[in-house]
């Protein structure tokens, strides 16, 4: 996240894909958050009001956007003209391979965040057995997600991927979901005297003190507007210990 100003705007995130960016933006406007999008040469940034940027983040942050980058195998394995020891190409597979099964995996609806841990068959000394593949998944995801109906198809997809994979228990090939923590917009707080009360309480009052001022003001207006009998009679009902006059007329 950037927080360089622009104007009464900041900027919440750049070197977003235009896709990435107009998620941001269209769960921002959900929030009834304004949010602008700036375009530069190469990527795209978020501005948002300078007062907005605590909210936005949670905001962004309770439903895992803009999404994590994923590298492919393409990146990872790209030619470079560098030879590398059979321990190094070992370890790029693994990490190119949980890169895609975690890219597959964040497209899900409702999925958050997603990562998976991968251990290849792997023989530790010579003359000992070759240790089973495993993996770990972990998923976070939003409150309207339904873990139950996605398991088996996570579990297969990940079983199919893997090498030495298939048919895997669940002491192999573990599925974790975690609830994301849901976003709660905070109340507005205003000073109100000695109080602090919510932003809709202030305007009730507000209301009601208006109210009175105008009720208070035409009850004056017509007090004036009376006859001088009869707003002296007014006036001596509100003086203690004196009996009204009585009007003659």
């Amino acid at each position: 996240m950037s927080m360089a100003a622009c104007g009464d705007r900041m900027e919440l995130h750049r070197g977003l894909s235009e896709q990435d960016a107009n998620e941001v933006l269209a769960e921002l406007s959900n929030k009834h958050i304004d949010a602008q999008k700036r375009v530069d040469k190469t990527s795209v940034a978020v501005l948002v009001s300078a007062q907005d940027i605590s909210r936005a983040v949670r905001v962004l942050s309770a439903v895992g956007l803009p999404r994590d980058s994923h590298s492919s195998l393409g990146d990872i394995f790209r030619k470079e003209g560098v030879i590398s020891s059979p321990l190094e190409e070992r370890a790029r597979y693994i990490y190119a391979l949980s890169q895609e099964l975690e890219r597959t995996l964040s497209q899900i609806d409702g999925v958050v965040v997603a990562r998976v841990h991968v251990v290849l068959p792997e023989r530790i000394a010579p003359g000992e057995p070759v240790q089973p593949a495993s993996a770990a998944v972990f998923i976070k995801h939003r409150e309207d997600f339904d873990p139950d109906s996605v398991v088996p198809r996570i579990r297969s997809m990940v079983a199919s991927s893997i090498p030495g994979m298939a048919g895997a228990d669940e002491k192999k090939l573990s599925v974790i979901f975690v609830p994301a923590e849901t976003y709660q917009a905070q109340p507005d707080m205003v000073n109100f005297g000695l109080f602090v009360i919510t932003r809709d309480q202030w305007e009730f009052w507000q209301l009601i003190v208006l109210l009175s001022a105008v009720g208070l003001l035409l009850f004056l207006i017509g007090l004036f507007a009376m006859k001088p009998r009869w707003r002296q009679t007014m006036m001596a009902r509100f003086k203690p210990g004196k009996e009204p006059l009585s009007d003659s007329r």
